[in-house]
């Protein structure tokens, strides 16, 4: 029976509870009407799949599975194919423990170094993250397992997320944060979205009608189903009259009531229902479907991409010429990250790994003369004299130090952000201590995100390897053996200090009106449009070879725009260079960055060999949202084609002209804009060093901002926070508690710390998470509002 059939055979009381998920993990089934539950499980480097004790935070254990590179590492690659590879071999895995549906990619912008989940999202460019979520997207579907692209829109840093308001104008909306989730969707027809926890300009993103009916069914044809982030859905019937499908997790049969009777009474459409019921039922089509096709799994082949991948995203930031390093060099290895790696992040997205490398088991498989200083403590990142000065000495004595280090978890994690760029007082001491007892010193940094680095330039070199997953160790020792060459570039810009980028210390927002001040100028476009030098620009990696660049060519077909140029390994050593084709406006009426990535483009060439590198590129590199109709434009004029290493190294250049009646796509050309108030938009037209203030931020807009919440009356939606206003609303603190009093312990330290973050911005209505019927939270808010009788009758009936 088809999804459509099943549901029409169904009552309405049996499609409401659809609606809602059966437990943390899977939906309800039907089993009478052929339709069975759905299992979830998190991604989505890998996966995490429960089988006793269900949370969405990483707590309880998991199923052993194969940590990849997280998404920070993995986009480094600038490998489509990889990354395709990668998704693939999660899909067997998902296949072989019986989950249907992975919660992944992850295709949020980095607006902040300091974003605490940065490490779980590919890039500050929406190219990058829209192409490489696409490519993640079908390796998973291609083993017949869905894909849940997150989270749509907005939720761009991890304080108050859950109840913060993501205000964003219209241009920097469509052009940046919505960009990603379309590409995603047009090219690789995802099984499903996830609805992300934040309002985004004033609604709660589950029940927000423009976002999912008009823009996500309606603009970009999105024919799957839509989830809400565990917890996110605030209002039941407002959810399904706006299109959200699946609200998780369960049990939740408040909610499946609340819609039944909205129905009954009018209040809902009958379509909406009917709309969701079978896209949930159109999913649990799919699932079955894809159980009926067998793939191997082997977790050993799975284990090798794992080190390909590590490979082929570790970003060379410096070489004096150190690397690679002399098989008979005597190699002090220092630090504790060298035996107890940083190699994955925390929360959701924590994974049990079926193995796990070290670098220094690696060295010691490698056969290289090594000594072992711990240099600091591998949890809290502090150094006491002894260890340093163990670890000086153990470097003074050596003919080569390499010092790992980087972040520890309690630096970044899913729930809050980082409150500074910087690294742990010991790393920092250690990496100088180190450099002045031995120049000859190599660094290899861990960690989900930029760090300022005050000591780069005393290093003899400088590895990144981001969070590389569960065979890291042995791709880092390779590395820097020579045994692979480094091939991966930036995909974020590296600032010199927090204060270089468009938010500084303004990160994150502590209003729960999150003003996104800055627009479109993130990343490279803010760096370049207001004359920042970065440490590292975006696109930037340094490689054990050199490649020369030549014969630029452009020429415009009747859809596209295709460049292309000759590459020729000019080294000594076999290596892959990214060519990446940034597009930048002559002139302009419009505000916007210097330069857009527009393609890349990776090869991997012999020493002396030359190929011929060509980008197809179209209308999404040159149009912009054209405020004064709601609609795509390109500006008519010249523009510039830049062939380039980095964001900031251009090797070849050649110039196009768009013309009205001559242009190669379907979007229409801009002769003229309407006018607009420049004086009061001038921070936009010419961006300068410093942000942007709320004044020209509120001109941008050009609507009133969304209004602010009152904290009272107290409202399911209300944080814990804000009940501290009332008596009774002190103790529910002792209610979140008694609540996370048995899971706690299970926590190491840096879980509770990361608890402790959450808990103040709870809302009330999360509680429903841990097995609270919904009746009891409105009881509890009838209660801190006044209203005892009702409230107290709630709370005694459900409990």
């Amino acid at each position: 029976m088809d999804a459509g059939a099943a549901v029409s055979s169904l009552t309405t009381a049996e499609k409401a509870s659809l609606l809602a998920g059966a437990s943390h993990w899977k939906s309800v089934p039907i089993e009478s009407h052929g339709i069975s539950s759905v299992t979830f499980s998190d991604g989505p480097h890998g996966l995490r799949k429960q089988e006793k004790g269900s949370d969405h935070l990483g707590i309880h254990k998991s199923n052993p599975a194969t940590c990849f590179p997280t998404a920070s590492a993995l986009a480094c690659s600038f490998d489509e194919s990889l990354v395709e590879e990668v998704g693939a071999a999660i899909g067997e895995e998902a296949r072989d423990q019986h989950v249907d549906v992975v919660l992944g990619p992850g295709v949020n912008m980095k607006r902040s170094p300091l974003c605490g989940r940065n490490f779980e999202y590919f890039s500050e460019d929406p190219y990058v993250s829209g192409v490489l979520g696409a490519a993640m997207v079908r390796g998973i579907q291609s083993r017949g397992v869905g894909a849940c692209v997150k989270h749509l829109a907005g939720n761009n840093q991890e304080h108050a997320r859950m109840v913060g308001d993501s205000v964003i104008d219209e241009r920097a909306l469509h052009e940046m944060y919505l960009a990603p989730f379309e590409h995603v969707v047009r090219t690789a027809h995802p099984w499903a979205v996830m609805t992300a926890y934040n309002r985004l300009n004033g609604t709660y993103c589950s029940q927000h009608p423009w976002l999912l009916r008009d823009v996500l069914r309606g603009e970009w044809g999105f024919a799957g189903a839509t989830i809400s982030d565990w917890g996110a859905a605030s209002e039941s019937v407002a959810s399904v009259a706006a299109g959200l499908d699946l609200c998780m997790p369960g049990p939740r049969g408040d909610y499946a009531d609340a819609v039944e009777r909205a129905v009954l009474s009018g209040e809902l459409s009958p379509d909406a229902l009917d709309e969701a019921a079978f896209h949930v039922a159109d999913l649990e089509r799919r699932a079955r479907q894809g159980r009926q096709t067998a793939y191997e799994c082997d977790y050993d082949r799975h284990a090798e991409i794992a080190y390909r991948a590590a490979c082929e995203s570790a970003v060379l930031l410096e070489n004096d010429g150190i690397l690679p390093l002399s098989s008979d060099a005597k190699v002090a290895v220092i630090g504790s990250f060298a035996l107890l790696p940083r190699y994955q992040g925390a929360g959701s997205s924590r994974i049990d790994p079926v193995r796990l490398d070290d670098p220094w088991s690696a060295f010691l498989d490698a056969r290289i003369e090594a000594d072992y200083a711990q240099g600091y403590d591998a949890a809290t990142g502090d150094a006491s004299d002894e260890q340093l000065e163990e670890a000086a000495a153990l470097a003074a004595r050596s003919d080569v130090a390499v010092v790992f280090a980087g972040l520890p978890d309690r630096f970044e994690s899913e729930g809050f952000d980082r409150k500074l760029m910087v690294m742990p007082k010991g790393h920092v001491a250690l990496i100088e201590r180190v450099c002045a007892a031995n120049p000859k010193t190599v660094v290899v940094l861990q960690g989900g995100s930029p760090m300022e680095m005050p000591w780069r330039d005393s290093p003899a070199a400088v590895l990144l390897m981001y969070l590389s997953g569960c065979r890291g160790g042995h791709a880092a020792v390779d590395i820097l053996l020579g045994r692979v060459n480094p091939s991966g570039k930036l995909a974020e810009t590296w600032p010199v200090r927090l204060q270089d980028t468009a938010l500084g210390r303004k990160f994150p927002d502590t209003d729960r009106e999150v003003l996104y001040r800055e627009s479109i100028f993130t990343g490279y476009r803010y760096f370049d449009a207001a004359g920042i030098d970065p440490a590292y620009p975006f696109g930037f990696g340094r490689s054990y070879t050199t490649f020369s660049y030549d014969a630029a060519a452009v020429s415009v077909t009747r859809d596209a725009v295709v460049a292309s140029c000759t590459v020729t390994n000019s080294g000594a050593c076999e290596g892959a260079e990214t060519v990446q084709l940034y597009i930048e406006p002559l002139q302009r009426t419009v505000f916007g960055e210097p330069r857009r990535l527009a393609a890349f483009s990776k090869v991997t060439l012999a020493p002396g060999e030359s190929a011929r590198v060509r980008m197809t590129v179209d209308e999404r590199a040159f149009r912009f949202w054209d405020v004064s109709d709601g609609s795509w434009r390109i500006e008519e004029g010249r523009y510039r084609v830049l062939f380039c290493a980095s964001s900031r190294d251009v090797r070849l250049t050649c110039e196009i002209d768009l013309v009205a009646g001559r242009a190669p796509f379907a979007v229409e050309l801009a002769k003229r804009q309407a006018p607009v108030d420049r004086e009061a938009l001038a921070p936009y037209y010419e961006v300068r060093p410093g942000g942007f203030s709320d004044d020209a931020f509120a001109a941008l807009y050009a609507k009133p901002l969304p209004p602010r919440r009152p904290v009272r009356p107290f409202t399911p939606d209300s944080p814990v926070s804000d009940l501290a206003t009332t008596f009774l609303g002190r103790q529910a603190f002792r209610i979140v508690d008694l609540l996370m009093a048995r899971t706690a312990k299970r926590m190491n330290d840096d879980m509770k710390a990361m608890m402790d973050e959450i808990a103040a911005d709870m809302p009330l209505r999360s509680f429903t998470s841990a097995g609270i019927p919904f009746a009891v939270v409105e009881g509890l808010v009838d209660i801190l509002n006044g209203r005892w009788a009702s409230g107290i009758a709630k709370v005694v009936r459900r409990s």
